[in-house]
């Protein structure tokens, strides 16, 4: 079983940056691929990030967020990050952190299976 608590999440203009941290309990953290998946009231929850299991190899919804975001994880310390910079409206959502069986990252919000309670994330044009 793991837990997992969101943290970061908060109101901000348009080019700033801001850190989302995913804080984890229970067992076998460092043999659990993760990810950072964002949701808007209506639409579908959506994948915006993930890492292995060891954190070697990040994954990212397109090249915008790929050049202004940075997945992280500090296995020892059980946390992951999410450094968001040059942030735009369109951003703006409930931030949620996952974790799944295995160790192998994946796009697919299906394919994990622990979820965090979220944190608000509002960009501001």
């Amino acid at each position: 079983q793991v837990h997992l608590v969101e943290s970061g999440g908060e109101l901000v203009q348009a080019g700033a940056s801001l850190t989302l941290s995913c804080a984890g309990s229970g067992s076998g953290f460092s043999d659990r691929a993760m990810a950072w998946f964002r949701q808007v009231p209506g639409k579908q929850r959506e994948f915006v990030a993930a890492t292995s299991a060891s954190g070697r190899s990040p994954m990212y919804k397109n090249s915008s967020v790929r050049a202004r975001f940075t997945i992280a994880r500090d296995n020892d310390k059980t946390i992951m990050s999410l450094q968001m910079n040059n942030l735009l409206p369109e951003d703006t959502g409930i931030y949620y952190c996952a974790a799944r069986q295995g160790i192998a990252p994946t796009p697919r919000d299906w394919e994990y299976d622990y979820w965090g309670q979220g944190t608000q994330v509002t960009v501001s044009s």
